[in-house]
């Protein structure tokens, strides 16, 4: 085995660029979870430092041979930063940002699974200085900070890495591209095909005939014959180009005035950096001045450039053979991350190579941000670790037993009825043909009210098997159903009262949903299902839906499922939600959470399901006329298109539009993807200030999206029975509280633009001579923040009922309101709703098309004539800081990791992403508590006042009704009275009322 170079395991013996703040995670009880490194102050310099599970897998003494495996060599922060910068913001369970983890592991499955990996190593740059620095301080002095962002992720992504089995190599003293040079020599001389995946082009110097460059990306190596037409040149001349053309990016100097094109054509002619001087006599003019005064800098870049591949490394090749990995920790991991897809194929490499695994048995436990990685500096000072709890993960034997029965007679259903009548308390579950619940049909219903013991009554089944008549067995059920008095709990049982409701009957005391509980006490997690809360909470697998009806062209439907099997598996989805409930209540109570779930998420369930079940009425028609108007539109941009161009290609296919843009067009590379250079929208807006032909690819793009996902995909949707679409609201999707909705997702309309309100005319009141009216919240998500933040400039605006962004612009700009031009209330109206978020200098600079400069001294008048809001703002930090989660109005909870100390950040202005989210959450999440309420409340009115008027949908802040003209006066009246009393702030809430025929019609009610 490896001689270690420390003790410490997980890249021991050297600390990142930027460390993590440090939250405490209390691992799953006998899971090893691996430490994260630190700071050692000297070390060995010819001592590889290698992680401790990748030492684990050396044998003794025992020299492996290379010869004819392939072997993949990865500059760990190359790609790390690769991924970061293509990557959208992702962010796990507890708010932390975790995109460029994610894109980094990802691409190391890519290599096991599909990549042909026989050994796969890492390498990492140490902290320390390099002997580079000695001989040029300036080297790499102009690079940035790593990214706040990014700098929670190092740790994490070193974690999987232990866990995955994958050395992470480091040498003090020198940089991961000299590890991977030496590493690359020695794999080149033992007769191995080796891959170095890179993006950094001092690399190129280490091609041989079996080396190549590997880019990740495009799924291509290059080669010596790659070079030649990339540079004109061979490897063993790369380190001489680059002493010539020097290179910005790690700041070597090169010789000034010597580009790429004449470092190419001196070397193709003179060989060498030496045959260049040799031969100095034979060049002219300005070249020759710039090379004879260059000459000291050349050869020092040569030194700075030239990469050390004879280091003498303590290394044993076993070490960087796939396996060694550790099942459990994985598992672990992801759900700390929330990697479900990963997650999958983590568990299936892990079964590959099992026999390869390392043990993992009880040991010593560590938490995911080790405090060995809180910063020295105050700047990124963790505040006291603030405990998340882990929930179990599957038990290697399941003990659940269990007593699942069949209703197979109308004497059995009898007695079924009677004994359900006599409990306080049941779990309801119905099995389906469809998962559109308006157009599904009841195969069968499951009840439990014991753990353990589970009920199914089949009513649709196979042909031959005995069943009872759907109709008989829903009559008989009808009084406990809707009992209120005998309270319901379920998984997601807003479908089981759609289902229901539209069989006729309506579900009263609904008291208990698993799924919204869940959701409020991990409201990060991306998935509530049913399957993965028996897993987390309970430890238990459940019989799998494909499981169940298989997949693909084999699939059933779930009346084709034997009884007998079908039992089982619908017993288990009663006695499961049973059993979590006894689990996740008490969670709720120990968060403090109970009051929201009962007194407004679960009263939410039955809103939503009538404003489901009643859907909004659709025409047909009109979106065939749309359909046709956005095909002539889209035509005549297309010819526009190509008329720019001066040429046709296909505007939807990325590759093309790519080159179009940045080859023919030569317009610069705003950012990029993992596939080349990026083309979304944040890219062309830029571009269209330099060109007119991304301004009208957007008006393309957007034009076509709203084709396809409204104009013909509602028309799709249509219930054939009702004329109307019944899109389905989930509760619990957003994090911050908010509804969302899907098939289809109408919260997505454009509001302000002509397309978007021509897509809205084609919502109409149901029954005819109705109308349609809209409730919105005027600016809520502004009132919450002058609310929470006490700022007396705020609150005078919304008291006195004034402008807002007027009145922000004339505070800020220190003039009088009528003298608040339209520029001035346009910037003000961008931080406004910029604060919220977050807005940084540079992205209000892009908002306003402004400088920096002048962005950030705008943003230093807002704070400093609104302090309100900024001491909430830092207020919400540290609180979060102190607890580890953040909290709305009505005390909806969101864990956020990774908030720094407000009162020691050298730039407020630059938050990081968890910070970001707190702040957003707290504001955005209030408003989602209050309209919330506003539903429940209307709701419930308009039951009691008897109104045939209807509630049809929530659009964030703006609800949508349906009405006969002779209510018209008396809901205006009770929509408004409900929705400007949801809460009790100290500004207040206003409301705008609008009517008309259709939903792009509506206008304010006089």
């Amino acid at each position: 085995m490896a001689k270690k170079a420390t003790s410490q395991p997980l890249l021991a013996g050297f600390d990142d660029p930027a460390p993590a703040p440090a939250v405490a995670i209390t691992p799953t009880p006998a899971t090893i979870l691996p430490t994260v490194p630190v700071d050692h102050a000297a070390l060995d310099t010819h001592a590889v430092v290698v992680n401790e599970a990748a030492l684990a897998k050396a044998p003794a003494n025992e020299p492996l041979s290379l010869k004819g495996k392939r072997v993949y060599l990865v500059d760990a922060y190359s790609l790390i930063y690769q991924v970061f910068h293509a990557l959208p913001e992702m962010t796990g369970p507890s708010g932390q940002p975790v995109g460029a983890a994610h894109g980094f592991v990802r691409d190391m499955l890519d290599l096991i699974e599909n990549r042909g990996a026989d050994l796969l190593i890492a390498a990492f740059d140490h902290p320390s200085a390099t002997f580079r620095t000695e001989l040029y301080t300036e080297y790499k002095a102009n690079r940035q900070e790593m990214p706040v962002d990014l700098q929670p992720q190092i740790p994490l992504i070193k974690q999987f890495m232990d866990a995955l089995g994958i050395p992470a190599l480091a040498l003090a003293g020198y940089e991961a591209d000299d590890l991977l040079a030496t590493l690359a020599l020695q794999a080149h001389e033992a007769g191995a095909e080796c891959l170095i995946v890179t993006s950094d082009k001092d690399c190129r110097q280490l091609i041989t005939d079996n080396v190549r460059l590997y880019n990740i990306r495009k799924n291509e190596a290059m080669d010596a014959a790659g070079l030649l037409e990339v540079w004109g040149i061979r490897p063993n001349q790369v380190v001489d180009f680059q002493s010539l053309v020097g290179d910005s990016v790690d700041n070597v100097p090169g010789i000034p005035g010597i580009g790429p094109k004449t470092a190419t054509t001196l070397l193709q002619k003179y060989e060498t950096l030496e045959g260049v001087y040799e031969h100095l006599d034979e060049l002219k003019g300005k070249q020759r001045e710039n090379i004879e005064k260059g000459r000291e800098s050349a050869f020092m870049s040569r030194d700075l450039v030239r990469l050390k591949a004879d280091l003498e490394l303590d290394f044993n090749w076993s070490i960087g053979l796939i396996g060694g990995m550790q099942p459990a920790v994985l598992a672990e991991l992801n759900r700390h991350a929330g990697f479900k897809q990963l997650a999958k194929r983590m568990e299936s490499l892990a079964a590959k190579f099992a026999g390869d695994a390392l043990p993992t048995a009880p040991g010593p436990t560590h938490d995911f941000s080790s405090a060995e990685f809180v910063a020295k500096r105050e700047i990124v000072a963790s505040s006291p670790a603030a405990e998340v709890v882990s929930r179990p993960m599957v038990a290697t034997a399941d003990p659940w037993i269990v007593d699942y029965r069949t209703v197979a007679t109308v004497e059995q259903l009898d007695e079924l009825i009677e004994q359900m009548k006599q409990q306080k308390e049941i779990v309801i579950d119905t099995e389906t043909t469809s998962l559109r619940a308006r157009q599904a049909e009841i195969v069968g219903y499951s009840f439990c009210w014991t753990p353990g013991v589970a009920y199914y009554l089949p009513v649709r089944a196979p042909a031959g098997e005995t069943v009872i008549d759907p109709q008989l067995a829903l009559e008989k059920l009808r009084p406990v159903l809707e009992d209120p008095q005998i309270a319901k709990v379920g998984q997601n049982i807003k479908y089981d009262q759609l289902i229901l409701r539209s069989a006729g009957v309506t579900l009263r005391g609904v008291a208990f949903d698993t799924m919204v509980a869940d959701y409020l006490i991990d409201p990060g997690e991306r998935s509530h299902n049913l399957d993965d809360l028996a897993v987390r909470h309970l430890g238990h697998q459940n019989i799998t839906i494909d499981t169940l009806i298989g997949t693909g062209k084999n699939q059933k439907r779930m009346d084709e499922v034997p009884v007998a099997i079908i039992t089982q598996y619908a017993a288990e989805d009663a006695d499961v939600p049973l059993r979590l409930k006894a689990v996740l209540e008490p969670r709720l109570a120990e968060q403090d959470l109970l009051p929201l779930f009962h007194e407004l998420e679960i009263p939410l369930i039955d809103v939503l399901a009538e404003m489901e079940f009643n859907g909004i009425r659709v025409d047909r028609e009109r979106l065939k006329q749309l359909d046709e108007q956005f095909t002539l539109r889209i035509a005549a941009l297309e010819k526009e298109i190509y008329e720019i161009a001066g040429a046709e290609f296909n505007i939807d296919s990325r590759l093309q539009l790519s080159k179009l843009l940045f080859e023919d067009l030569k317009l610069p590379i705003v950012k990029r993807t993992k596939t080349g250079p990026s083309t979304d929208v944040d890219v062309l807006e830029e571009l269209a200030r330099l060109h007119p032909l991304p301004a009208k690819i957007i008006d393309y793009r957007q034009n076509s999206k709203l084709q396809s996902t409204y104009v013909l995909a509602l028309q799709e949707l249509i219930h054939p029975g009702t004329g109307r679409v019944h899109t389905s609201f989930k509760q619990d999707v957003a994090a911050t509280g908010r509804l969302s909705s899907q098939d289809p997702n109408l919260q997505n309309i454009p509001v302000r633009s002509e397309a978007g309100r021509a897509i809205r005319s084609a919502f109409l009141p149901g029954p005819d001579g109705w109308l349609l009216m809209t409730a919105d919240y005027s600016q809520i998500e502004l009132r919450v923040l002058a609310h929470f933040s006490g700022d007396v400039t705020l609150q005078q605006a919304f008291i006195l009922d004034r402008d807002i962004h007027t009145q922000v612009a004339s505070d800020v700009y220190g003039v009088p309101l009528e003298q608040v031009t339209r520029e001035m209330r346009r910037n003000a109206k961008a931080i406004n709703f910029g604060i919220i978020y977050g807005q940084s200098p540079f992205g209000l600079s892009k908002a306003l098309d402004i400088s920096q400069g002048d962005a950030a001294e705008f943003i230093e008048a807002y704070f400093s004539r609104l302090p309100g809001v900024e001491k909430f703002m830092e207020q919400v930090l540290l609180d979060c800081r102190r607890v580890g989660w953040v909290s709305t109005i009505l005390g909806r909870r969101r864990p956020v990791q990774g908030v720094r100390d407000p009162r020691v950040q050298v730039n407020k202005r630059q938050r990081t992403l968890p910070e970001r989210i707190a702040i957003n959450t707290v504001i955005q999440g209030s408003a989602a508590d209050i309209i919330k309420r506003a539903m429940i409340n209307v709701h419930r009115r308009l039951a009691k006042e008897q109104l045939q008027s209807r509630l049809l949908l929530q659009i964030h802040d703006e609800l949508v009704f349906e009405f006969p003209p002779d209510e018209q006066e008396r809901l205006a009246q009770l929509v408004g009275e409900e929705m400007s009393t949801a809460a009790q702030l100290s500004v207040p809430l206003k409301v705008d009322v609008k009517t008309g025929p259709n939903w792009a019609a509506c206008e304010v009610l006089e």
